[in-house]
């Protein structure tokens, strides 16, 4: 029979052995945390926006109505006479103001992410952000920068999209929402909605309506990212059918 202290030294390395495999189950490589992060603690959206704000109103409305289980923690332009700062303010939502106009491209772009960090944003969304993102910015958050692009890429980036698909006579067009990386218009894929080009369309309303795609196809895209329900191969954006907009 053993006595009393070998016990105590066998409960004590058993109990060791436990907490050992408990703390190995808990840690995590950086694509372990991104899945915890997607499933628990992203629900802080940071808005970057330069103009009237359609597609952020667009965001905002869902969250209002119970739609995306999200928080917008911050909207933030660079430009004073954005249309969406004014919008956002109504709704009482936190806006920022840091101005691009006069600084070099660094300088402006860690005030921005200083601006995100404060405000604890897990989520970066562009809604009409007329700035080209750095390596540097895209570093700092990975993989949780989305933009929407009006146009089905990789077909017609940057600017004037709408235009150049209708000058070019395509017969399908439409929006993407993608991850931003280092290049423009270049990320990932998440979302993309298509539409037909009309025979009465001209670029005008083509425009029209592949916005109203774009305010359905962003909100969808983010509850994708949020609720981690995807996987990535190569460049492929595999996502559960579960996570449409409702």
């Amino acid at each position: 029979m053993r006595d009393q202290g070998s016990f105590d030294c066998t409960r004590l390395r058993l109990a060791t052995l436990r907490t050992t495999r408990l703390d190995k189950s808990h840690r995590t490589d950086n694509s372990c945390r991104r899945v915890y992060d997607s499933h628990v603690t992203m629900k802080n959206l940071g808005i970057l926006l330069s103009g009237r704000g359609s597609n952020f109103e667009a965001i905002a409305d869902n969250v209002a109505a119970g739609k995306l289980d999200a928080n917008i923690a911050a909207v933030i332009s660079n430009r004073h006479d954005a249309g969406g700062i004014e919008l956002a303010r109504l709704r009482g939502l936190k806006t920022l103001l840091v101005p691009s106009r006069g600084k070099q491209r660094e300088e402006h772009e860690r005030e921005v992410v200083a601006v995100l960090r404060e405000h604890q944003v897990d989520l970066v969304c562009l809604a009409g952000y007329m700035r080209l993102l750095s390596p540097w910015f895209v570093q700092q958050f990975p993989n949780r920068i989305l933009n929407i692009h009006p146009a089905l890429l990789p077909a017609f980036p940057g600017l004037d999209a709408q235009k150049q698909a209708f000058d070019y006579g395509v017969k399908v067009s439409g929006c993407t929402v993608h991850f931003v990386d280092a290049d423009l218009d270049h990320g990932a894929i998440i979302v993309q909605k298509a539409i037909p080009v009309l025979e009465s369309d001209d670029e005008h309303t083509l425009a029209l309506r592949i916005l109203e795609q774009e305010h359905i196809a962003y909100t969808e895209a983010i509850r994708i990212v949020l609720e981690g329900k995807y996987r990535i191969e190569g460049r492929r954006v595999i996502a559960s059918a579960s996570s449409t907009v409702k």
